[in-house]
């Protein structure tokens, strides 16, 4: 168990009402095989809610010492730093306070006085949370600033590599003016110096001519640096895979194609693989970690409260053996706020918070109506789980 664990005592389309029927609890599938002689892990006990890591991002959120601090966020990614700290990735990020009765003032943009930025840091080390932004506590600005007023950056992965805390980004672009009109427009490599996380180092486009979101993932195999993207159809969004020899991911990229080599072209990045062949349907973010043999593919999908896991022996894939293991608490009408709006998206896993084959993962718990995340701050926050494999 990592020190970060002892130290606590711790999106497609609007809808307006979301009525899927999940399972309360892990399935039960039958073994398949991964690989020569290796079949799919079996879940040990049933997938929980990681209570001590909730309690302590809703103690930080609840905090009022602080006037301008994080009181909520998505995209949830985390990253081990040199000095054994953890640093959370986060995207669109309420900053400020949240009132006593649980409610937030609106953001400055609609009437109010709640500071709302588009990605943002927390450290978290024996010490507890530290929230870190760019500009000033008066005037909080994103760590990666937009290049002007109708385009914005959403945090992807990040790890650190060669001493530097390497960020994926995916630049937004705005296309109307309803709350839905926006596109995506190209990924960067952003990489901040360890003990100066307010800004960037330096900001390098990296490949986006493929209209595919790289970032979702990054892992370390071999040589290679493995980068995890998706190709985003609406409904369905699609994985893909890149590597970068070596560990500097400004250097030329390499892309899986469809017959299992790897092109310097990114237009022939191919679809992985799933279960009969088909290709593997995720969401924008989602996690690829090794665990003893099994590469293990964790996600969710659009619009569905259930946590995914896929099976492979390579880190290219095929992954399969997909079951639902876990189905979040809040999602619709019938969870736990009993409301349509509220939906459940883009879990991953967090390898550094898990011991002995339990996976630690989080998702992004968000609401169709801004209003509910003004009158209930809770709404808006990450929630984790604990899924055990054996």
């Amino acid at each position: 168990m990592s020190s970060l664990r002892r130290s606590v005592a711790v999106l497609t389309a609007a809808a307006t009402t979301l009525v899927i029927t999940a399972p309360s609890h892990a399935a039960t599938a039958a073994a398949t095989q991964v690989c020569a002689g290796v079949n799919t892990p079996v879940i040990v006990g049933t997938p929980h809610p990681d209570t001590a890591l909730n309690a302590a991002f809703a103690d930080y959120q609840n905090d009022r010492t602080d006037p301008s601090h994080w009181t909520g966020a998505d995209a949830v990614y985390s990253a081990p730093m040199p000095d054994g700290s953890d640093v959370f990735l986060f995207a669109d990020t309420f900053l400020g306070t949240v009132n006593p009765d649980g409610s937030r003032s609106p953001t400055v943009s609609d009437g109010g006085t709640t500071p709302f930025i588009n990605n943002s840091f927390v450290k978290w080390n024996a010490r507890g949370f530290s929230t870190i932004t760019g500009g000033t506590a008066a005037d909080p600005e994103a760590q990666l600033p937009p290049p002007d007023s109708t385009h914005w950056y959403w945090t992807r992965d990040g790890m650190v590599l060669n001493g530097t805390l390497n960020v994926l980004y995916a630049e937004y672009k705005r296309t109307g003016t309803g709350a839905w009109d926006f596109a995506w427009d190209r990924n960067v490599v952003a990489r901040f110096a360890p003990g100066h996380l307010e800004q960037p180092i330096d900001v390098t486009q990296v490949p986006s001519a493929a209209n595919i979101q790289w970032g979702a993932w990054l892992t370390r195999a071999g040589d290679y640096t493995y980068v995890y993207g998706s190709e985003d159809l609406g409904a369905h969004k699609y994985m893909h895979v890149a590597r970068v020899n070596g560990t500097d991911l400004r250097k030329p990229w390499q892309f899986l194609a469809a017959d299992g080599s790897w092109s310097p072209t990114e237009s022939a990045s191919a679809r992985v693989n799933g279960d009969g062949g088909t290709s593997v349907d995720v969401s924008n973010e989602f996690s690829v970690v090794k665990h003893g043999k099994v590469y293990v593919l964790e996600s969710s999908l659009s619009l569905d409260p259930n946590i995914y896991l896929s099976y492979s022996c390579s880190p290219t894939g095929p992954f399969v053996g997909r079951t639902a293991v876990f189905s979040t608490p809040e999602f619709g009408a019938t969870g736990t706020y009993g409301n349509p709006n509220v939906f459940t998206y883009n879990s991953h896993e967090h390898p550094e918070l898990g011991s002995d084959g339990t996976l630690v993962v989080s998702y992004s718990v968000n609401s169709f109506a801004n209003t509910d995340l003004y009158k209930d701050a809770s709404i808006y926050r990450p929630r984790f789980a604990d899924i055990t494999l054996g």
